[in-house]
């Protein structure tokens, strides 16, 4: 099957270069211009399936063999990094002293802050 797709390949190959020649060839006259031009084009188009038959199926349309894992996994990956490393960076914050004095604990903080002794 291989082969048998590499021997098509290769035919069109030939074709589209001798299709091109004659699309390039009516290009030149100029009162053929308006037949050439899509000529060129149909050349291209040919050149462009000849090389996908010639090639295996997974250089051909790759996106069709991908076996990557898919975006949700990668997303959830770097959201659980992300959060590991905040809980890090939170844990390292909360040894620090603070500037002005007071302690970390909210109940304190507040009482102290507000200057309302009970």
């Amino acid at each position: 099957m291989r082969l048998l797709r590499g021997l098509l390949g290769a035919l069109l190959w030939i074709l589209a270069a001798v299709l091109g020649l004659v699309g390039g060839l009516l290009c030149v006259t100029v009162i053929l211009l308006p037949v050439g031009i899509p000529v060129v084009k149909l050349a291209g188009s040919m050149f462009v399936r000849s090389v996908r038959l010639m090639l295996p199926p997974a250089l051909a349309h790759p996106v069709d063999t991908l076996v990557a894992h898919p975006v949700d996994t990668l997303t959830m990956a770097a959201e659980e990094k992300a959060a590991k490393s905040g809980r890090r960076c939170r844990t390292r914050h909360a040894r620090l002293p603070r500037t002005d004095g007071r302690s970390r604990t909210s109940n304190a903080s507040v009482s102290s802050v507000s200057g309302e002794e009970g």
